[in-house]
């Protein structure tokens, strides 16, 4: 994290869900014309084994298809994969059915997305969080979600009453380690700042180890990662672990219910919409707004402006942001909500750099 001596003074705001502008086209306008020139176009999605009820990336992924569905009335063919396994024939499905671009949910599914792209050239791609993949038919989608933690991590440093926060993944992948990097930024940022010292549990950004489920499948793991910050003393905590941050959200409830005050930093959407059960204990979510994305890429790919450049979503173009308190707005500070709005501002202009080895090349 590269630091400048520039104390900036931004008006306090809410850090809201901004348009997301993908360099390769223009919003979409939902109007008859556009609906008569996609009326013979499917656009598909094939799912990690979360699945599209994941209140996270999936889901929002999939949001993004219906719009398109509902924006320019073209077909829609879906798989939701349960594990591993179903990558492959999932995919398959796909191009049985002939579907004009096929987004593909999440880094685990790269090695079956560039075999499909490889078999079939005429057909197009997207693939969510990853960018492994060089080919004229396949287009990243990936995002600098370092920048919106790094405002989470100074937010949750800001909330917390014990000194403790933590965060916990699901499996030690870069779309992972990403997040925690710039969390823990964000709490160093906050004791520099403030001259406080709060701790991160979970994660040592300089040794890049910490705490991993090892799954992104059982919620239970969850549940238990998290009881095991609270009892280190973690009262602000941050899962980087799709669906089993409904674990986290559990473990919070009971946490708040026995006496605790324990709140959550949700992850890729956000959790007071996606999960509002547990909107009561969400502070806050570091958000990829990967629904404009696919819908955009889709857009695009209508129109025959379709690239395999990567996008990738930052702070400054909305494809990363850090979501409203929602339920606690009140308990946050006008000051702490000043000192983020100017820290975003300085991530924007580049007078804060965060770092991650993770994060992609724009």
């Amino acid at each position: 994290m590269k630091i400048s001596n520039r104390r900036a003074t931004q008006s306090a705001a809410l850090l809201t869900l901004g348009a997301l502008a993908l360099s390769a086209c223009s919003a979409p306008p939902a109007d008859n014309a556009a609906k008569s020139t996609a009326k013979d176009y499917t656009g598909c999605i094939v799912s990690d084994a979360g699945g599209f009820d994941d209140q996270s990336f999936n889901q929002s992924s999939y949001t993004g298809l219906q719009q398109a569905v509902k924006d320019y009335g073209i077909k829609m063919k879906k798989a939701e994969s349960k594990a591993k396994s179903d990558f492959v024939p999932n995919i398959q499905q796909m191009m049985t059915a002939k579907c004009n671009l096929t987004v593909t949910v999440g880094f685990l599914l790269s090695d079956a997305t560039k075999a499909a792209a490889a078999a079939n050239p005429k057909s197009h791609f997207a693939i969510i969080d990853d960018a492994s993949i060089k080919a004229d038919n396949v287009k990243p989608i990936i995002y600098d979600t370092a920048q919106a933690a790094f405002l989470a991590g100074y937010a949750a440093a800001a909330q917390s009453k014990t000194g403790k926060v933590g965060t916990y993944g699901g499996i030690n992948i870069p779309t992972v380690t990403i997040f925690m990097d710039g969390f823990a930024d964000g709490v160093k940022y906050y004791n520099e700042k403030k001259g406080k010292n709060v701790q991160l549990l979970g994660w040592d950004k300089a040794k890049q180890t910490g705490t991993f489920t090892n799954t992104f499948d059982v919620v239970q793991e969850g549940t238990k990662a998290t009881n095991n910050l609270i009892d280190a003393g973690a009262d602000v905590i941050m899962p980087v672990a799709g669906p089993l941050a409904q674990g986290t959200g559990d473990a919070a409830l009971a946490a708040n219910k026995a006496g605790k005050s324990v709140s959550v930093v949700w992850v890729d959407s956000d959790g007071t919409i996606t999960a509002p059960k547990y909107k009561s204990v969400i502070l806050t979510s570091v958000v990829k707004t990967m629904d404009k994305a696919v819908e955009d890429v889709i857009k695009a790919d209508i129109d025959g402006k379709f690239t395999a450049e990567p996008y990738v979503g930052t702070l400054k173009n909305g494809g990363t942001v850090l979501a409203p308190f929602h339920d606690f707005d009140s308990k946050v500070s006008d000051e702490t909500k000043k000192e983020i709005e100017a820290a975003k501002q300085d991530i924007i202009d580049g007078k804060i750099t965060v770092e991650s080895k993770a994060s992609p090349k724009a």
